[in-house]
């Protein structure tokens, strides 16, 4: 009986033993970093001082994006001498948050007023706090006001806000700057928020002992490291640039009675986008007032069928493969094509037997077009479509950029060769059309399109020209352009030519699908070409969604198009040429 409490007592005293060893193991090893930590939290007290995020610069080193000084307004509870509803009663209406810009109505600030102080006496209420913020990112003015009030407890913590000298310029380009889910500012959208690792830098931190109560230690450790402000990015855009397209596409909106419209310019050499303007935009000081379908850049983000602006990427394909030539006579363009249960026929139900390639492009001929289709083949048109970047993304340096896949090839049957051709049952976006012309101005070279010139900080970073492939050759190229030109000069947007320049351009008016088939009066108008055709300084898309006025691109799309183009011939000093 007595060995066997001995035995218990033994086997007792090892399990102990071995429990008080685990959990010693556990403390020193598996915890150890985490005590350590908790014990560095409690005594040394840390202050984040916040880095100055980078700013966004046009290509004449004009701030678009940069910094203002905001303050963090907040109660310390031992230095308060007034009862925390007066506080809140007098700072509701200083600190409440701005009305929308779209409303002056006093009922409704009135309104914010009430809902300012109902929180701010509820965050002041109750005796668990020592320290409660009163209001964030306030500007001088409303700081100025707090300290007039002359409340003792109340004081400031030093911020920035984002300030955009040129308003909402390029607002979708550039993005905004909001809180994350920590609070701390983030860059959301554009380019805010594909360099925001860049723009945003690193905070700095000031480390200090303290004792029990909270209060340093004098004679304790000091120490920390100061913050890395974020880099500032340089664009190619070209402010006055961008200024005047802003204003043009506004003008053609009301003008035409278009839903919404785009506007890109990019430089064929470099693939640098000089200009990118939206409509409709918003404010990114108040992004919180407007609908958020607004946040994002729809030149990348919306796809859209491009209709007869892509007819010059598959005619050029067809030039390069050598199954056609610009004098190829069709033997197809008499009247409509039969494909199955499907007809296609012309736009204007106008047909020309015997027609050539180049009479093919001027006259938007869709029957010409299913013609060269064939000519090239399903394998070979997939492959060219692919080379010239549709159904890829053109990673551009913006964050939103979105991409609808082809079909797969072998899925495609004659009606998908058919209707590709003259750029209907393919969706791309306008960045992927502009940047795939870009080629064919680019002696058939594609170029990655591109925002940011270069990235300025402790160095600078130069982000050079980068070409993707070579397409098409540089003879299909100079073919394509000689065809796109005749199209300018002789085709249904003629009345808009700009006399004694050689412009290489093409329209595209394209129906909307809804519910599965073609809505006859939603179009989307667009014209994409380049000039000076012969040496392009500029390479131009632009696109109205559903105008009202007609429901075509030689009367919508083209005149817009020819007025900024005769803008950019006076900006860059380009003479005539004839």
């Amino acid at each position: 009986m007595i060995a066997n409490r001995l035995r218990a007592s033994l086997y007792f005293l090892c399990f102990a033993g071995v429990a008080v060893l685990f959990r010693l193991f556990y403390w020193q090893v598996i915890a150890g970093e985490s005590l350590a930590a908790l014990a560095e939290s409690q005594h040394n007290a840390l202050l984040e001082i916040p880095a100055s995020r980078g700013k966004i610069l046009s290509r004449d080193n004009f701030d678009l994006v940069s910094n203002q000084p905001a303050f963090l307004a907040y109660a310390y509870r031992p230095h308060l001498t007034t009862d925390v509803y007066s506080i809140a009663k007098l700072l509701a209406p200083i600190v409440h948050p701005d009305p929308p810009e779209t409303t002056t109505s006093a009922q409704l600030i009135e309104t914010m007023i009430k809902d300012a102080e109902a929180t701010l006496a509820a965050r002041l209420s109750g005796e668990r706090w020592i320290w409660a913020p009163l209001g964030r990112k306030l500007l001088l003015q409303k700081k100025q006001a707090i300290e007039q009030l002359q409340l003792k407890g109340i004081d400031f913590e030093p911020e920035q806000i984002r300030y955009y000298p040129e308003a909402s310029m390029a607002a979708n380009l550039v993005g905004f700057v909001g809180d994350n889910s920590n609070g701390n500012p983030q860059g959301y959208f554009g380019l805010e928020g594909y360099y925001d690792l860049e723009l945003k830098g690193r905070p700095g931190i000031i480390r200090q002992q303290k004792d029990a109560t909270g209060k340093p230690i004098l004679v304790g450790t000091f120490g920390g490291y100061e913050p890395k402000n974020g880099r500032n990015l340089k664009l190619h855009l070209d402010r006055s640039i961008q200024r005047v397209s802003e204003i043009e596409l506004a003008k053609a909106i009301e003008r035409y009675g278009a839903k919404s419209g785009e506007i890109i310019i990019m430089d064929p050499r470099t693939g640098g986008i000089i200009a990118l303007a939206t409509e409709p935009k918003y404010n990114p000081v108040k992004y919180q007032d407007y609908d958020r379908s607004l946040y994002k850049n729809s030149t990348i983000a919306d796809a859209y069928e491009p209709g007869s602006t892509f007819k010059v990427i598959v005619m050029s394909s067809a030039l390069d493969a050598d199954v056609i030539k610009p004098d190829t006579i069709c033997d197809a363009c008499d009247g409509p094509i039969e494909i199955g249960k499907f007809t296609i026929s012309t736009w204007n139900n106008k047909y020309y037997p015997d027609t050539t390639m180049t009479e093919v492009i001027q006259h938007s001929d869709n029957t010409g077009m299913v013609f060269v289709g064939n000519k090239l083949g399903k394998e070979k048109l997939y492959e060219y479509l692919q080379k010239f970047g549709i159904g890829s993304p053109t990673n551009i340096d913006l964050q939103e950029e979105t991409v609808t896949q082809m079909k797969p090839q072998k899925k495609w049957g004659d009606i998908d060769v058919a209707t590709a051709s003259f750029g209907q049952g393919i969706a791309i976006t306008a960045m992927q059309m502009i940047t795939a012309v870009t080629a064919i101005a680019n002696d058939g070279i594609l170029m990655q399109p591109r925002v940011v010139e270069k990235i300025i900080g402790e160095t600078t970073v130069a982000l050079p020209p980068k070409p993707v492939r070579r397409v098409i050759s540089k003879k299909a190229a100079d073919e394509m352009t000689e065809m796109m030109v005749n199209a300018v000069q002789s085709g249904e947007a003629q009345w808009t030519k700009i006399p004694g320049y050689r412009i290489a351009g093409k329209t595209g008016t394209a129906q909307i699908a809804v519910a599965g088939h073609y809505d006859a009066e939603k179009t989307i108008a667009s014209f994409v070409g380049f000039a000076p055709a012969d040496d392009p300084k500029f390479v131009m898309l632009v696109k109205l969604r559903e105008p009202t006025s007609s429901q075509w691109a030689a009367d919508t799309a083209a005149p817009l198009w020819m007025r900024l183009a005769r803008q950019l011939f006076l900006y860059y000093g380009i003479p005539p040429q004839e």
